[in-house]
């Protein structure tokens, strides 16, 4: 019966979403906390605890400040709310840019403080020797190509990328360099969507595309946009869901209905018994 249980729960591994280069594509959206860890776990292959916690729940202007504490907090909800899919935190701004003896000590600490499958990094120049140097060591790594949000105090500001030639290039080469290190998948993220192809097809490991291309391996969004959460969403987001509008609809009920006193009722107060 134990083992049973055990192999009903197993959660989806690196090795089983590599394997899906080319077939059948993965579902992936952000998650941050527990409850909505719950709610996506039967649907999805793979839950990305993102830096984009930064400014999703904690209104940070961008991803840049947030911190290792940060992720393994939000890392250690997802686990808990999640049973079946592959989760993924990523490694935030100044984790794992600098030696790879530092980039390991802060992968194996998330890792053994969350009980993920494995960490997240942005691929941009240099980093192929940083992911090399974890999965080396037994750390499952996902690359992250074109739009590198946490490099966005360099760039000014969140813009597609890959539409001059030298850009598609350099891309291109990430993708190839992080894959060749062994990375088990890459995100390519805002880049001019014939690159994104272009990019599934020179890789070895599934693609996950956001605001990329349908040709891609699969697919992630951050849960917020696609559920309608937010005024404001970036043009590659689909919105499934108001759940803005819902929740405004429902707090503006409870309040009018706390000030004309109809709550609480007779079903929401407990009453002492009789005798």
């Amino acid at each position: 019966m134990s083992s049973h249980r055990e192999e009903a729960v197993r959660r989806i591994a690196a090795p089983e979403i590599a394997a899906r280069k080319g077939g059948q594509p993965i579902v992936c959206l952000t998650a941050y906390t527990a409850p909505m860890a719950e709610l996506l776990d039967a649907h999805c292959d793979l839950l990305l605890v993102g830096d984009s916690v930064g400014m999703v729940v904690h209104g940070l202007p961008n991803t840049v400040g947030v911190t290792l504490e940060m992720m393994i907090l939000h890392g250690q909800a997802v686990m808990r709310g999640s049973r079946r899919a592959m989760v993924v935190v990523d490694l935030p701004f100044g984790a794992y840019e600098g030696a790879p003896e530092a980039a390991h000590a802060n992968a194996a600490r998330v890792m053994k403080e969350t009980g993920c499958s494995a960490v997240k990094v942005e691929a941009g120049p240099a980093i192929a020797d940083n992911i090399a140097y974890l999965v080396q060591r037994g750390i499952p790594v996902m690359g992250h190509v074109g739009l590198r949000p946490q490099a966005v105090m360099v760039e000014g500001r969140f813009k597609a990328k890959g539409k001059a030639d030298h850009e598609r290039r350099r891309i291109l080469d990430e993708a190839r360099a992080a894959a060749e290190a062994g990375a088990f998948a890459v995100v390519v993220e805002g880049v001019a969507e014939g690159l994104a192809r272009e990019i599934t097809a020179a890789v070895d490991v599934p693609t996950i595309g956001i605001g990329a291309s349908a040709g891609c391996d699969g697919q992630i969004l951050v849960t917020d946009d696609m559920l309608g959460l937010f005024d404001w969403t970036p043009k590659f987001v689909r919105r499934y869901a108001d759940l803005r509008g819902e929740i405004g609809r429902a707090v503006a009920a409870y309040a009018d209905d706390v000030r004309e006193r109809k709550f609480p009722g007779p079903a929401e107060i407990y009453f002492a018994k009789a005798g």
